[in-house]
């Protein structure tokens, strides 16, 4: 299959160069604790072994930045470092990775009454002292505030990329271009809307795509193929993840997964005549990493897939997210929402709370809500 590829500038990450034509390279990130020092090496190998050209590993502390110096010394993968909401970390973990991702959504979060330029400035001060690119990461549930508050609820795609132009804008008055760009949501559908309407603004922008919280397989594989199906058939797309929930002995799978659909796209082997159904049952669920706090939460989220079967022909969506950082916000677009603390499983219906409950007690709650929701359909 004869893919034309957008015309985006090279960045090199490590010892790879993803843009200017350059071959797909595939990504996922760690599922270990930071700070289980032998078990995020053998994990960021086992990935790089798989085939993956980076491997991203969550750093939200400085002691997860202190093992973070001593991961680098043990594995040869090209590594990223995801920042979320403290900026200020940049300083720590620049030296030991070859990227440094950040959110333009949670910038809000530390240091308030500093404009989150100054923010910018500060990491991409960081990667440009240590040989580091950098990705902006839009992702649909931690929209800037201020970008979201101007449009209607339903209009979810037009905060995500106005908030990704300003950066690019911005990180581009600074002289650092070597940067790319991911625009993330849970629908597919939404995916391939928001990476066309960008790529249409800024062609030179490298590309990450993925259709986050995508699931468990194979439901999970089935989004993210039909939505890279749309986009890298079209020339859309530079790097990807396939986000998984998996157990962690499992996670090489997001990376066999992504290299058999960019595999399929270039040999011609499209599925997408056979569409996801969005008229149906969605179960959504993140891609288990290091910041889940209770390893129940895998176990929960295939129970949840099992026991809500007897639904699958309603419109509804169940979301399962397993931390504190991306359960409360990329659960309100749900009818049902479960985001899972160490010890309590929090239950929401659309953006309402209604309590926390233990793990073995959240599914008969659960089933009573999705009861109640299917009576009024």
């Amino acid at each position: 299959m004869k893919i034309t590829r957008n015309p985006t500038r090279a960045v090199q990450i490590g010892n790879i160069v993803v843009g200017d034509g350059n071959p797909i390279a595939v990504q996922s990130m760690t599922a270990t604790k930071t700070q289980n020092i032998e078990a995020t090496v053998a994990q960021a190998e086992a990935y790089r072994l798989a085939g993956a050209g980076v491997v991203r590993i969550a750093v939200d502390s400085d002691k997860d930045a202190q093992a973070l110096g001593e991961i680098r010394q043990g594995t040869t993968a090209n590594l990223a470092v995801d920042l979320q909401e403290n900026f200020k970390l940049a300083e720590l973990v620049a030296p030991f990775v070859d990227k440094i991702r950040y959110n333009p959504g949670h910038l809000y979060h530390h240091g308030r009454d500093t404009p989150w330029q100054d923010k910018v400035r500060f990491i991409i001060d960081q990667a440009a002292e240590n040989d580091c690119a950098i990705r902006i990461g839009v992702n649909c549930g931690s929209v800037d505030p201020a970008k979201k508050a101007k449009y209607d609820a339903h209009d979810s795609i037009t905060p995500m990329i106005e908030s990704a132009l300003e950066h690019c804008e911005f990180v581009d008055s600074l002289g650092f271009t070597r940067y790319v760009v991911s625009l993330k949501d849970s629908d597919p559908a939404k995916v391939v809307e928001v990476n066309r309407r960008f790529a249409k603004e800024r062609p030179d922008v490298p590309l990450h795509l993925g259709v986050t919280e995508a699931g468990m397989p194979p439901e999970g594989v089935i989004k993210t193929r039909v939505a890279f199906e749309q986009l890298i058939g079209h020339g859309i797309g530079d790097t990807v993840r396939v986000s998984l929930t998996l157990p962690n002995d499992r996670k090489p799978e997001e990376i066999d997964a992504g290299r058999q659909i960019i595999d399929d796209i270039y040999a011609g082997r499209v599925r997408s005549v056979v569409k996801f159904d969005d008229k149906a049952l969605n179960i959504i669920s993140c891609p288990s990493c290091s910041r889940v706090e209770n390893e129940a939460f895998i176990d929960l989220a295939q129970s949840v897939k099992e026991m809500s079967t007897y639904a699958k022909d309603y419109d509804i969506t169940i979301a399962v997210m397993g931390c504190r950082v991306n359960g409360p916000g990329e659960t309100d677009d749900a009818d049902l929402g479960l985001w899972c603390g160490p010890a309590k499983v929090n239950l929401k219906r659309g953006t309402e709370a209604l309590g926390a409950f233990g793990y073995d007690e959240i599914l008969p709650r659960l089933k009573a809500e999705l009861d109640a929701i299917i009576a009024t359909k």
